[in-house]
C-alpha cells in the first residue's frame, strides 16, 4: 500500500516536501550557528610589551573572619605592565600598582571601611599605593611558573611568590586587532609582616580577622597591534 501511495504524483510531491523540511530543520540551527560563529583568532602572540586589560581582570583577597568564613574583598583600581615572550616565559617581567584606597567591602558599614583604610590597617592617606615588581620567573612546566618579586604594602617591602598559569593568547582577532594573553595567579602573605597587626586573633583563638591573606588574580593583557602576514599571491 505504501509503495502504491508513493507512486501517486501528489503523494510523492508531499513526501519530498516533508523530507526537505526535515532536512532544513535538522541543518538550520547548525548552519546558523556556523554563520554567526566568530572568526578564528590569528597566530601565536608575539613578544613585546603588554598592558593590563582592566575590563578582563580581577584582584581578590580572602581572609578568615572569626573563623566562620573566608571573607572575600577586592581592589577596584589597579594597573599592570608586562614584558612578555611566549618562547621564553622566564624572561617575563611585570609591574603592578594598586590604589590602596580602592579596597571594596560590599555591604560593610562605613566604620569597617574607615578602620581598614585608616591608620589602624592600610593607612591609605599615608601609604596610597601598593606595588608588586617581579624579579625573576621560574618556569615549572610548559604553562605554569612562579613569579618571584617584591611587594610593598603599608610602606613595608617583603618578598612575594605568585604561582601563575599562562592560559594562552593570540596575535590578533577581527574584533580585537591586538595581541592578547591571559594569566591566572595565586599567592598568600601574612599582613603582620607588613606592619598590619590590628585585629589578629590571639593564639588559640579565631576571634578577629586572620593574619593570612590569600590572593587570587585573573588578568588579560593587550599587546602589540596585529600584523597580518604578507599576501603571497602578490
Amino acid at each position: 500500500m505504501t509503495n502504491l501511495l508513493l507512486k501517486t504524483p501528489r503523494v510523492t510531491a508531499i513526501a519530498w516536501l516533508l523530507a526537505a523540511l526535515a532536512l532544513v530543520a535538522a541543518s538550520g540551527p547548525q548552519a546558523a550557528r556556523a554563520a554567526d560563529a566568530p572568526a578564528p583568532a590569528s597566530g601565536a602572540p608575539p613578544a613585546g610589551r603588554y598592558q593590563l586589560d582592566k575590563s578582563h581582570a580581577s584582584l581578590l583577597f580572602r581572609v578568615s573572619h572569626l573563623g566562620f568564613s573566608n571573607y572575600t574583598t577586592r581592589f577596584s583600581r589597579y594597573d599592570a605592565q608586562l614584558t612578555f615572550d611566549p618562547a621564553n616565559l622566564s624572561a617575563s617581567q611585570v609591574v603592578v600598582t594598586i590604589d590602596a584606597a580602592s579596597l571594596e567591602m560590599d555591604g560593610a558599614p562605613q566604620a569597617c571601611l574607615d578602620i581598614v583604610r585608616g591608620p589602624q590597617m592600610l593607612d591609605t592617606a599615608k601609604f596610597p599605593e601598593i606595588t608588586f615588581r617581579s624579579e625573576r620567573v621560574q618556569v615549572k612546566a610548559s604553562k605554569s611558573m612562579e613569579i618571584i618579586g617584591k611587594l610593598t604594602v603599608h610602606g613595608v617591602t617583603r618578598p612575594l611568590v605568585l604561582n601563575a598559569t599562562y592560559n594562552g593568547g593570540y596575535a590578533g582577532h577581527p574584533m580585537d586587532p591586538h595581541a592578547r594573553i591571559g594569566f591566572s595567579a595565586h599567592g598568600s602573605l601574612k599582613r603582620s609582616d607588613f606592619g598590619i597587626a590590628f585585629g589578629i586573633p590571639t593564639p588559640g583563638s579565631t576571634m578577629g580577622v586572620g593574619d593570612t591573606i590569600d590572593i587570587s588574580i585573573e588578568a588579560e593583557f593587550s599587546g602589540p597591534a596585529f600584523q597580518a602576514p604578507p599576501d603571497r599571491a602578490q
